[in-house]
């Protein structure tokens, strides 16, 4: 399998160019570490995501939640292990293992990120303004490496405004699964607003949804694939990325595919 870094498209909806984004509809099949190689080490890590490079991975898939002092941390959960919250933690206080994501997009050398902003309003850092993504957008802008980052969110909100303020990074909207007879109008409520892929859990995606949606020019990235003969179907599908605790796995899963 191809290094999907190397390959980046840019394509023309209407009037507007979408933004340059790794890799493209139907262009291959990239492997995301899962919050870094977290199977091998713990995850959202330094470790994790170095871990994630040396095994050969495309992209790392991060979290990204704030501190209480307005930093941008990398940990899934909005509590920490021993029950604070870090929305009320200051970044001194938080364990040295909860990287900024700085930090962390450094340790993802040679790989694309995929970088999901959480904002669930049943989670005590629930920001309605979705101000959160606007500051994801600068942290990301000021890096300069516009086609290197991939932006998601369960909250339809926060892409959007995330869009809104940063239009040359590819976003994409992250869902459990989309009904049959919903998935036109959704791929295309997608696409009108600019957004460049979906992320559904890989055990409800058929061929069906891979076609539709990349009739519609979207990526599909499925989440989150650990077993080799799934990932070795959904490749023959045609799906884009499939995000993985096991990349080595996937990545030899593909390569016999």
């Amino acid at each position: 399998m191809t290094r999907a870094t190397v390959k980046f498209v840019s394509e023309i909806s209407g009037a507007a160019a979408t933004p340059a984004v790794p890799v493209g509809p139907g262009r291959g099949c990239a492997v995301l570490a899962h919050r870094g190689a977290s199977r091998a080490e713990r995850e959202n890590t330094l470790a994790a995501f170095s871990r994630a490079a040396d095994m050969g991975a495309d992209a790392v898939e991060l979290d990204v939640r704030r501190s209480a002092d307005g930093h941008l941390v990398v940990h899934h959960d909005p509590h920490l292990a021993d029950g604070r919250v870090i929305v009320r933690t200051t970044r001194v206080e938080l364990p040295a293992e909860v990287p900024l994501l700085d930090a962390a997009l450094d340790a993802c050398r040679g790989m694309w990120v995929n970088v999901e902003i959480k904002n669930d309003p049943n989670e005590p850092d629930f920001d309605h303004t979705d101000d959160v993504a606007v500051m994801v957008a600068d942290a990301l802008g000021r890096r300069g490496e516009a086609v290197r980052f991939l932006v998601s969110s369960f909250r339809r909100e926060t892409i959007d405004r995330f869009r809104s303020v940063a239009p040359d990074i590819g976003t994409a909207w992250l869902t459990p699964g989309i009904a049959d007879d919903d998935m036109s109008e959704a791929f295309k409520s997608l696409r009108d607003a600019g957004h460049v892929a979906v992320h559904p859990w890989f055990g409800l995606v058929t061929k069906r949804f891979i076609d539709e949606a990349h009739t519609r020019g979207l990526m599909v990235n499925v989440w989150t694939c650990d077993d080799p003969t799934k990932m070795s179907e959904l490749h023959a599908f045609g799906v884009d990325g499939i995000c993985t605790n096991v990349p080595d796995v996937a990545l030899t899963a593909l390569r016999r595919g």
